[in-house]
């Protein structure tokens, strides 16, 4: 399968984005052929996490979110780490801008915490769905079908528990994302 062509945002919060989660994602994307455009709240470079409280590496940013639309990409990825996940659903540009992907029916990987931003962009509405099992409520008190499953796909959202899940995860959005967008969705 190949993404070339294609354009993929990623989101990555200041200090807090899993890095495992934002790196194995944005190297399959790559690695298919795929343009990645790192966005953060931010302009300069975000430093990720690991396992939520230990330093990871710093990312260059390419646009803050202020600065881009859904209909520059051809898809989303939401990494998870409970502080980024946090950070960037009290935004209410990245959130617009995840409603705006869902909106427009392109397709969106989140995993592990990243979930959290497709509960506050209102996107959930039955739809089966993983996340980290702590997200399970909130899933379920936004519509959403909650499952406890390694990768699951409904309707161009590709959705995983946690960085065991990572090679299952790019798999999938590698494979969704090379589609057209009227059949990934």
């Amino acid at each position: 399968m190949t993404l070339e062509g294609k354009s993929i945002a990623i989101l990555i919060a200041p200090k807090g984005t899993e890095e495992r989660e934002f790196v194995q994602p944005r190297d399959a994307v790559v690695a298919a052929g795929g343009q990645i455009t790192i966005i953060s709240l931010e302009a300069g470079a975000a430093q990720t996490n690991n396992s939520d409280l230990d330093p990871g590496n710093t990312y260059a940013v390419d646009k803050q979110v202020a600065n881009v639309s859904a209909e520059e990409f051809d898809g989303l990825i939401i990494p998870g780490g409970t502080v980024g996940a946090d950070k960037l659903r009290a935004s209410q540009e990245v959130v617009a801008l995840v409603r705006n992907f869902a909106t427009q029916k392109k397709p969106i990987a989140a995993i592990c915490h990243g979930p959290w931003l497709l509960v506050e962009a209102g996107a959930l509405e039955e739809r089966t769905v993983t996340s980290f099992p702590t997200l399970r409520t909130d899933i379920e008190n936004a519509g959403g079908n909650w499952v406890d499953q390694e990768v699951v796909v409904d309707e161009g959202i590709i959705t995983s528990r946690n960085p065991k899940d990572l090679p299952a995860f790019c798999e999938r959005l590698v494979e969704v994302f090379s589609q057209k967008a009227e059949k990934a969705i």
